[in-house]
C-alpha cells in the first residue's frame, strides 16, 4: 500500500498515533534533563486538509473530524487534551483547515532543554518540512533515508528520548525493514523508547511482523492496534497499529482508558475493536 502521509493528514490513524506520541513525549518531560525526539519519516510537518492530495480523500473528517466534536468521559479528555490543544492552535480561527504532522506535534511539546531531529528523504517533502522549521534551533530537519538514521543518529547526545517511525508503506518489505531497523537501532540505544507504526491491511503479514517481533528477543515490547472494521473483501485500510518499545510505565494504563472511547468514535462498524497487549515485557504475551 502507499501511505504517503498528505493523502492520509487527520485519519483515524493519525489520530491514534499521534495521542500516542504526545503520551510519550510528556512523559519524557517528567524529568529536567534533557531528551531527544528523531522522527524518521517525517513527512511535510503541517497538511492542508483543503489541498489536493487531502482533498481526494477527506480521510480527516472520520478521524480528527470526529474526535473534535466528540463527547468524552473526564478521564479520556484530560489524556487526550494536549493533543487536540496542539490541532487547536494550528487552526486558531476555529475552521479545521490544517493538521499537524509528528514533527510539529513533537515541537510543540518541547521544552527549551529537547531537540527534535526530522528527516525526511522526499525531496521535495524535505524542503516544505525546512520551511516549516527555518530558524528554529531545536529542530533539525535532514534529507535523509529515515532507515539509515536508526544507526546514524542514535544515540543521541542527550541519552535519553523517543524514535519514532512511521514509513509510508510504499514499496513491499516494510515490516522486515521494521524488524531489522529496530535491532539495529536497540543495540545502539538500548534504554530509548521506540515507537514504530504499522498499517493494518494484511492481517498474515501483521502476524508474521508481530512473531517476528518477538523473536528478536529485545525485552519490553508493547502492541497497541484500533480496527475500524471487521476484515474486507478487499485489502483496504482496516486499522492501525503501533508497537512501543520501551514504553512509559504509565503508557499501558493510559492507553487500556483512551482505546474504548477512540474505538466508539472512530470505528465504522461494531465488529471492529482494539488490541492492547504485550509481545515481550510484563507477562511476555502475545
Amino acid at each position: 500500500m502507499n501511505y504517503r502521509h498528505a493523502y492520509h493528514a487527520g485519519n483515524f490513524a493519525d489520530v491514534v498515533k499521534h495521542i500516542i506520541l504526545t503520551r510519550i513525549v510528556l512523559y519524557l518531560q517528567r524529568k529536567d534533563q534533557a531528551f531527544r525526539v528523531v522522527d524518521t519519516h517525517a513527512g511535510i510537518g503541517r497538511y492542508d486538509l483543503q489541498g489536493i492530495e487531502a482533498g481526494k480523500t477527506n480521510e480527516w473528517q472520520s478521524g480528527i473530524g470526529r474526535l473534535l466534536d466528540a463527547e468524552v468521559d473526564a478521564g479520556v479528555a484530560q489524556l487526550i487534551q494536549p493533543y487536540l490543544d496542539i490541532v487547536r492552535a494550528e487552526n486558531p480561527d476555529g475552521e479545521m483547515r490544517h493538521y499537524p504532522g509528528s514533527p510539529l506535534i513533537t515541537r510543540h511539546l518541547l521544552r527549551r532543554q529537547d531537540r527534535l531531529s526530522a528527516l525526511e528523504l522526499h525531496p521535495k517533502d524535505a524542503e516544505l518540512l525546512s520551511e516549516v522549521f527555518e530558524g528554529d534551533i531545536q529542530v533539525r530537519v535532514t534529507r535523509l533515508d529515515g532507515w539509515l538514521a536508526l544507526g546514524a543518529h542514535l544515540p543521541p547526545k542527550e541519552k535519553r528520548g523517543l524514535v519514532l517511525v512511521d514509513p509510508p508503506f510504499e514499496v513491499a518489505g516494510e515490516f522486515d525493514r521494521i524488524v531489522d531497523g529496530l535491532v539495529r537501532a536497540h543495540k545502539r540505544f538500548a534504554g530509548g523508547t521506540f515507537a514504530l507504526w504499522y498499517p493494518i491491511k494484511d492481517r498474515n503479514e501483521v502476524r508474521r511482523f508481530i512473531a517476528a517481533l518477538h523473536d528478536t528477543g529485545i525485552p519490553k515490547i508493547m502492541r497497541t492496534e484500533l480496527m475500524i472494521r471487521g476484515v474486507s473483501a478487499e485489502p483496504r485500510l482496516d486499522g492501525t497499529g503501533m508497537v512501543i518499545v520501551n514504553p512509559p510505565f504509565t503508557l499501558h494504563d493510559e492507553l487500556r482508558t483512551i482505546l474504548p472511547a477512540l474505538s466508539k468514535i472512530l470505528s465504522e462498524e461494531q465488529n471492529a475493536g482494539f488490541t492492547l497487549d504485550w509481545v515481550r515485557g510484563e507477562q511476555d504475551r502475545t
